[in-house]
């Protein structure tokens, strides 16, 4: 494995922590990043992890799917992950190489580049917990298709260009309380599209250098460019981020009784009761 190397300046500049403090956490928007060539984020390294990372951490399908195809719907694209990376500028894949922190180097990476936004992140939302790295790999043309994450996450774009097509988080009109339920208890994390969603999203053009902050549970497809392109995600969770999930993990239970329970409100603080019910429910066994 590539060791890490050392960033010898902040890959955040000032105008990036404006924005987040603008932004975050609620709102997506552009950033900007300068992450330079990095020898761990190569495709010949990113290869070579991938083929060392467990079947769990890694997921790879052809790139031309549908924005709204079913998880069950998705065909495999008939290679390894190695050669998938390998080849990624002409086999129309796409690819993911998921958590990737169970590395030691790529772990030191995370953390030096979530220190640098601790300043910013801690105030609003308390400790960054469990911290994640995510990096995508995607041939020309390829889509990401329409889905939501449970995550704070900042994606850096490092070679090639997409568009992060985003929209509200929250807003049962493109992701009805039932798919968080659904989600939340242990769902996948594609959700039904619906071509009059298009109109109703922010689209986020994306180049080397810049990124963008992606708030939790906002619905999302990505529409790669002509060229092929790497991204690197770095996420963490927070209290909030978890008492909104335990959040819509009670209202399932409750729906379960018999119940038709509201949509959690947005800033889960006013969730509090909900929250602490679930785990008490949880630890008693009343609930699976």
């Amino acid at each position: 494995m590539t060791a890490h190397q050392a960033i010898t300046r902040p890959v955040f500049p000032a105008e990036t922590l404006d924005a987040m403090e603008r932004l975050y956490p609620l709102q997506a928007g552009l950033l900007r990043h300068r992450l330079p060539d990095h020898p761990l984020l190569s495709l010949a390294a990113l290869a070579d992890l991938g083929e060392q990372l467990p079947p769990a951490q890694v997921e790879y399908n052809p790139g031309d799917l549908p924005v709204g195809i079913r998880p069950e719907d998705v065909p495999s694209n008939g290679l390894s992950i190695g050669e998938t990376i390998r080849t990624i500028d002409t086999n129309r894949s796409w690819a993911v190489l998921k958590n990737i922190e169970s590395e030691p180097a790529y772990r030191q990476l995370l953390l030096d580049l979530l220190g640098e936004l601790e300043p910013v992140v801690a105030p609003r939302t308390g400790a960054m917990l469990t911290p994640q790295g995510f990096v995508f790999i995607s041939s020309p043309g390829s889509i990401t298709p329409y889905h939501f994450d449970p995550e704070h996450n900042i994606l850096l774009q490092l070679q090639g260009t997409k568009v992060m097509n985003v929209w509200p988080a929250g807003d049962e009109r493109f992701a009805h309380r039932l798919e968080h339920e659904r989600y939340h208890t242990g769902g996948h994390r594609n959700l039904p599209w619906q071509e009059n969603f298009e109109g109703g999203q922010q689209r986020v053009p994306l180049a080397p250098g810049d990124a963008v902050l992606m708030p939790v549970m906002a619905p999302h497809f990505v529409a790669n460019g002509d060229a092929p392109s790497i991204s690197l995600s770095i996420t963490w969770r927070s209290e909030w981020s978890y008492r909104e999930s335990e959040a819509h993990a009670a209202n399932a239970a409750l729906r379960r009784m018999g119940f038709n329970p509201a949509m959690p409100p947005r800033w889960p603080n006013h969730a509090r009761a909900k929250t602490l019910g679930w785990r008490v429910a949880r630890k008693l066994r009343l609930v699976s």
